[in-house]
């Protein structure tokens, strides 16, 4: 399946990506390591990397992108490549609210799992 390229990362992406994103709530973009990740109540729930955007999944959520052929993320570092839990998000997302929603749950859910508790001291 391909992946739509959304072009360089900058305020029409996020705007785009607030459209999307319209029946979900409010996104906030914060740069890092070369691109932006996309938080919802304050928990990265995607990622916007090399003009892709990337859901974040877990064990529990990571086959819907598998079934639909849908890479992870992934980087070199220091000559070692590393995947990370983030896919590639689908094609429909941008053009049907109601999948959008879909995946914009199942990316929150497994972002809210994946969360560790703060340690109390």
């Amino acid at each position: 399946m391909k992946t739509i390229q959304i072009g360089k990362a900058n305020e029409r992406i996020f705007e785009y990506l607030n459209e999307v994103f319209e029946r979900f709530g409010p996104i906030n973009a914060r740069r890092m390591f070369g691109g932006h990740g996309e938080y919802h109540n304050d928990v990265m729930i995607a990622l916007v990397a090399d003009d892709v955007l990337y859901l974040k999944a877990d064990s529990d959520s990571s086959t819907y992108f598998e079934k639909l052929g849908l890479s992870p993320f992934e980087f070199d570092k220091n000559g070692k490549k590393v995947t990370i839990s983030d896919f590639a998000a689908p094609e429909a997302i941008y053009d049907d609210p109601d999948e959008a929603r879909i995946w914009e749950n199942r990316a929150d859910e497994a972002a809210l799992r994946s969360k560790r508790p703060v340690k109390k001291q």
